[in-house]
């Protein structure tokens, strides 16, 4: 159910950027079904073969980028 998880995604992983970084995080559409994660314009996470990053997921993506 891409839906329920695109917004457990969003809600949940904006929430814990914007606490443990101070990050905002920006749903922006796209077409296709594709989900893509940046940071600084660069694809850190993203959806593959069904599978949606969840929130724990981007966040650990986005404090790798950041190391």
């Amino acid at each position: 159910m891409p839906s329920l998880r695109l917004r457990e995604a969003r809600q949940g992983g904006g929430a814990l950027l914007r606490e443990r970084f101070g990050l905002d995080a920006a749903l922006v559409p796209g077409k296709g079904g594709i989900f893509e994660v940046r940071l600084d314009g660069k694809v850190i996470a993203r959806r593959v073969k069904g599978h949606f990053p969840g929130a724990s997921e981007i966040v650990t993506a986005v404090a790798s980028a950041r190391a």
